[in-house]
């Protein structure tokens, strides 16, 4: 789906970012220019895909909990910002469908291996569907961290409040040919959450 709209509001988004947040984005070089690829963040409030996406110069599309695209209005505005539903509680076929497309296409696709928010800041388990994704395709992972968010916009409040929020994009992990492509997953997943991991604040690893 083409959203010029969107990419014509990063560097305004980005400005309201820096005077309300306090924005900070670090490793941008880290960002891949093209496709295919898997970003993999920490998950801390809504507007984690809008900050996280302000630097990348390719399109990116995003799982988001299917339950929100049953709200009269939000569902067609996050189909504007490329979100495509993912069930949460169970695996989702057509979801996974829909991100190797997108995959085998060169795009990029964002999934938050924490599955969703965070309830209090921390770092939680992950997830492994990302991770075999790339394993089965050969497509990098690109771990990012959300930090402070939880801070200006925890899951109580209806609206954020000013804050400081730092973005680091780590070094892109490679994927290579794996006898074994669940241990390889695993190993995958465990890597990229240490290094998402590593800007965190001390306690907020769990």
């Amino acid at each position: 789906m083409r959203t010029p709209l969107l990419d014509a509001l990063r560097p305004a988004l980005y400005l309201v970012g820096r005077a309300y947040f306090g924005l900070r984005l670090r490793g941008v070089e880290n960002i891949p220019a093209e496709g295919p690829l898997l970003i993999t963040p920490n998950h801390q409030t809504y507007a984690d895909p809008p900050l996280i996406t302000i630097p990348f110069r390719c399109p990116v599309y995003y799982m988001a909990w299917d339950a929100l695209f049953e709200v009269p209005g939000l569902a067609w505005m996050m189909r504007r910002l490329r979100a495509f539903p993912v069930a949460l509680d169970n695996a989702d076929p057509k979801a996974i469908r829909q991100t190797v497309r997108l995959l085998d296409a060169g795009a990029a696709v964002m999934i938050f291996p924490e599955g969703g928010r965070s309830p209090d800041g921390r770092l939680q388990h992950f997830k492994l569907g990302a991770f075999r994704l790339a394993v089965a395709h050969g497509v990098p992972i690109l771990p990012v961290t959300l930090a402070g968010g939880s801070d200006s916009w925890p899951p109580d409040r209806l609206l954020p409040r000013p804050g400081r929020v730092t973005v680091s994009y780590h070094p892109v992990l490679r994927v290579g040919p794996a006898r074994d492509p669940k241990a390889a997953a695993r190993d995958l997943a465990e890597r990229a959450r240490a290094a998402i991991a590593s800007a965190l604040p001390a306690g907020h690893v769990m």
